[in-house]
Protein backbone atom coordinates (compact mmCIF):
# COMPACT_ATOMS: atom_id res chain seq x y z
CA UNK A 1 0.00 0.00 0.00
CA UNK A 2 2.53 2.61 0.74
CA UNK A 3 3.61 2.48 -3.04
CA UNK A 4 -0.07 3.47 -4.12
CA UNK A 5 0.60 7.64 -2.69
CA UNK A 6 4.05 7.96 -4.51
CA UNK A 7 2.72 6.59 -7.86
CA UNK A 8 0.11 9.03 -7.59
CA UNK A 9 1.94 11.44 -6.67
CA UNK A 10 4.80 10.64 -9.97
CA UNK A 11 1.47 10.93 -11.69
CA UNK A 12 0.15 14.43 -10.85
CA UNK A 13 4.17 16.22 -11.50
CA UNK A 14 3.83 14.20 -15.12
CA UNK A 15 0.57 15.63 -15.86
CA UNK A 16 1.69 18.88 -14.74
CA UNK A 17 4.78 19.15 -16.23
CA UNK A 18 3.17 17.91 -19.83
CA UNK A 19 0.12 20.41 -19.43
CA UNK A 20 2.97 23.35 -19.00
CA UNK A 21 5.20 22.50 -21.62
CA UNK A 22 1.73 22.33 -23.78
CA UNK A 23 1.13 25.69 -23.22
CA UNK A 24 4.22 26.89 -23.72
CA UNK A 25 4.53 25.39 -27.24
CA UNK A 26 0.79 26.62 -27.95
CA UNK A 27 1.99 30.39 -27.86
CA UNK A 28 5.14 29.65 -28.79
CA UNK A 29 6.49 31.32 -32.20
CA UNK A 30 9.59 30.70 -34.18
CA UNK A 31 12.92 32.53 -32.64
CA UNK A 32 13.89 35.76 -35.13
CA UNK A 33 16.56 34.18 -37.23
CA UNK A 34 20.22 35.38 -36.78
CA UNK A 35 21.59 38.55 -38.12
CA UNK A 36 24.27 38.02 -40.82
CA UNK A 37 25.26 41.75 -40.72
CA UNK A 38 24.60 45.41 -38.85
CA UNK A 39 21.14 46.99 -38.56
CA UNK A 40 20.55 49.71 -41.38
CA UNK A 41 18.31 52.48 -39.76
CA UNK A 42 16.49 55.47 -41.56
CA UNK A 43 13.52 56.66 -43.69
CA UNK A 44 12.16 54.23 -46.02
CA UNK A 45 10.95 54.58 -49.81
CA UNK A 46 8.98 51.91 -50.23
CA UNK A 47 9.58 49.91 -53.42
CA UNK A 48 6.53 47.39 -53.31
CA UNK A 49 4.26 45.55 -50.81
CA UNK A 50 7.65 43.35 -49.56
CA UNK A 51 10.61 45.70 -50.32
CA UNK A 52 12.15 49.08 -49.18
CA UNK A 53 15.14 51.25 -50.11
CA UNK A 54 16.98 52.96 -46.79
CA UNK A 55 20.28 54.75 -46.99
CA UNK A 56 21.09 53.49 -50.60
CA UNK A 57 20.30 49.41 -48.97
CA UNK A 58 17.84 47.27 -50.88
CA UNK A 59 15.75 45.33 -48.81
CA UNK A 60 13.19 42.74 -48.75
CA UNK A 61 11.40 42.10 -45.82
CA UNK A 62 11.83 38.51 -43.91
CA UNK A 63 9.74 35.55 -44.26
CA UNK A 64 6.71 36.88 -46.77
CA UNK A 65 5.57 37.27 -50.51
CA UNK A 66 3.43 40.81 -51.53
CA UNK A 67 1.89 40.97 -54.41
CA UNK A 68 4.18 42.08 -57.59
CA UNK A 69 3.84 46.23 -58.53
CA UNK A 70 1.65 45.49 -61.60
CA UNK A 71 -0.33 42.78 -59.86
CA UNK A 72 -4.02 42.42 -60.01
CA UNK A 73 -6.37 40.41 -57.93
CA UNK A 74 -9.94 39.71 -57.53
CA UNK A 75 -12.35 41.54 -54.82
CA UNK A 76 -15.09 39.44 -53.25
CA UNK A 77 -17.67 40.61 -56.08
CA UNK A 78 -15.24 39.36 -58.72
CA UNK A 79 -13.74 42.90 -59.77
CA UNK A 80 -10.32 43.19 -60.48
CA UNK A 81 -7.95 45.17 -58.57
CA UNK A 82 -4.52 46.64 -58.57
CA UNK A 83 -3.50 44.09 -55.04
CA UNK A 84 0.13 45.16 -55.63
CA UNK A 85 -0.29 48.72 -55.57
CA UNK A 86 -2.42 48.25 -52.34
CA UNK A 87 0.04 45.83 -50.73
CA UNK A 88 2.83 48.93 -51.45
CA UNK A 89 0.38 51.05 -49.51
CA UNK A 90 -0.10 48.80 -46.88
CA UNK A 91 3.42 48.90 -46.19
CA UNK A 92 3.66 52.45 -46.49
CA UNK A 93 0.81 52.76 -44.03
CA UNK A 94 2.91 50.38 -41.43
CA UNK A 95 5.56 52.59 -41.31
CA UNK A 96 3.52 55.63 -40.99
CA UNK A 97 6.01 58.18 -41.89
CA UNK A 98 8.61 56.16 -38.74
CA UNK A 99 12.11 55.63 -39.46
CA UNK A 100 12.64 51.43 -40.10
CA UNK A 101 15.27 49.55 -39.12
CA UNK A 102 16.27 46.60 -40.49
CA UNK A 103 18.45 43.38 -39.58
CA UNK A 104 19.67 41.96 -42.74
CA UNK A 105 19.55 37.70 -41.65
CA UNK A 106 20.58 36.90 -45.38
CA UNK A 107 20.65 37.89 -49.00
CA UNK A 108 18.42 37.62 -52.64
CA UNK A 109 18.94 38.85 -55.73
CA UNK A 110 21.79 41.49 -54.85
CA UNK A 111 19.93 42.85 -51.80
CA UNK A 112 19.92 42.42 -47.71
CA UNK A 113 16.66 39.99 -47.01
CA UNK A 114 15.80 41.46 -43.32
CA UNK A 115 13.47 41.89 -40.06
CA UNK A 116 12.33 45.08 -40.15
CA UNK A 117 10.71 46.95 -37.63
CA UNK A 118 8.77 50.48 -37.33
CA UNK A 119 7.85 51.69 -33.86
CA UNK A 120 8.51 48.62 -32.77
CA UNK A 121 6.48 46.83 -35.28
CA UNK A 122 7.49 43.94 -36.98
CA UNK A 123 6.86 45.52 -40.40
CA UNK A 124 6.56 41.83 -42.11
CA UNK A 125 4.12 40.37 -39.63
CA UNK A 126 2.05 43.70 -40.18
CA UNK A 127 1.64 43.00 -43.62
CA UNK A 128 0.84 39.55 -43.32
CA UNK A 129 -2.02 40.27 -40.89
CA UNK A 130 -3.50 42.69 -42.46
CA UNK A 131 -3.63 40.43 -45.52
CA UNK A 132 -1.09 42.10 -47.39
CA UNK A 133 1.07 39.31 -47.68
CA UNK A 134 1.24 35.50 -47.52
CA UNK A 135 4.03 34.14 -45.21
CA UNK A 136 6.78 31.92 -46.60
CA UNK A 137 6.98 29.23 -44.54
CA UNK A 138 10.30 27.78 -45.78
CA UNK A 139 11.84 30.87 -44.64
CA UNK A 140 9.82 32.04 -42.32
CA UNK A 141 9.42 28.55 -39.99
CA UNK A 142 6.37 29.38 -39.57
CA UNK A 143 7.08 33.04 -37.20
CA UNK A 144 4.03 34.61 -39.46
CA UNK A 145 1.49 31.48 -39.00
CA UNK A 146 -1.30 32.74 -36.90
CA UNK A 147 -1.05 35.80 -38.58
CA UNK A 148 -1.86 34.47 -42.25
CA UNK A 149 -4.37 31.88 -40.56
CA UNK A 150 -6.17 35.27 -38.90
CA UNK A 151 -6.07 37.43 -41.99
CA UNK A 152 -7.54 34.30 -43.73
CA UNK A 153 -10.60 33.63 -41.23
CA UNK A 154 -10.95 37.54 -41.41
CA UNK A 155 -11.06 37.63 -44.97
CA UNK A 156 -8.94 40.80 -45.02
CA UNK A 157 -6.58 41.82 -48.28
CA UNK A 158 -6.05 39.14 -50.53
CA UNK A 159 -8.19 36.87 -48.32
CA UNK A 160 -11.09 38.60 -49.33
CA UNK A 161 -11.42 37.44 -52.85
CA UNK A 162 -9.38 35.51 -55.08
CA UNK A 163 -5.46 36.24 -56.53
CA UNK A 164 -2.45 34.51 -57.84
CA UNK A 165 0.23 33.69 -55.56
CA UNK A 166 2.93 36.50 -56.37
CA UNK A 167 5.84 33.46 -57.11
CA UNK A 168 2.80 32.18 -59.48
CA UNK A 169 2.70 35.64 -61.22
CA UNK A 170 6.13 36.50 -61.31
CA UNK A 171 6.84 33.29 -63.17
CA UNK A 172 3.61 33.75 -66.07
CA UNK A 173 5.11 37.67 -66.11
CA UNK A 174 8.82 37.89 -66.68
CA UNK A 175 10.21 41.41 -66.11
Amino acid sequence: MPRRPQLLIWLVIIAIVAAIGGGLREGRTSPAPRPTGEAISGRARVVDGDSLEIAGHRVRLFGIDAPEGRQDCRDANGRSYACGAEARSALIQAIGGQAVSCVPVGESYNRDVATCTAGGRDLSEALVRSGHALELRQHSRGRYSDAEREARNARRGLWAGDFERPSQWRQAHPR
